[in-house]
């Protein structure tokens, strides 16, 4: 029987494997993960393009390189909120030139430039 320190270090391999391209530990079939992984990794794309629907569309065709490229460098950590991780993709493609200024969207901003259309 496992200790618990031995399975804590396991799921930590595992979230690791899925959340951060790391490893797939021992025991675990790597398709399966794999497979979890590209499915987090498109909820993850499609919850920023919804809290920032200006950086997708300034991206246009792009958007789903341009983030598959920052998710890889820069997995989500436990406890940050979505927002922050908008906010951080933005200010990734504008410090990469990708996007001319990474300001800071609201949804009331979004709601009001969509009334006026």
């Amino acid at each position: 029987m496992r200790t618990r320190e031995e399975l804590a270090a396991q799921q930590a391999d595992l979230l690791r494997a899925v959340l951060a391209g790391g490893e797939v530990p021992p025991g675990f079939d790597a398709d399966k993960v794999a497979i979890e992984a590209k499915a987090l990794l498109s909820k993850r794309r499609r919850v920023i393009a919804q809290l920032r629907p200006d950086v997708r569309e300034a991206m246009g065709d792009r958007y789903n390189a341009l983030f598959d490229e920052y998710a890889a460098a820069f997995p989500r950590i436990t406890g940050q909120r979505w927002r922050d991780d908008a906010a951080a993709f933005a200010g990734w493609l504008a410090a990469r030139g990708e996007l001319k200024r990474a300001r800071r969207f609201t949804l009331r901003r979004a709601r009001s430039r969509s009334k006026r259309t």
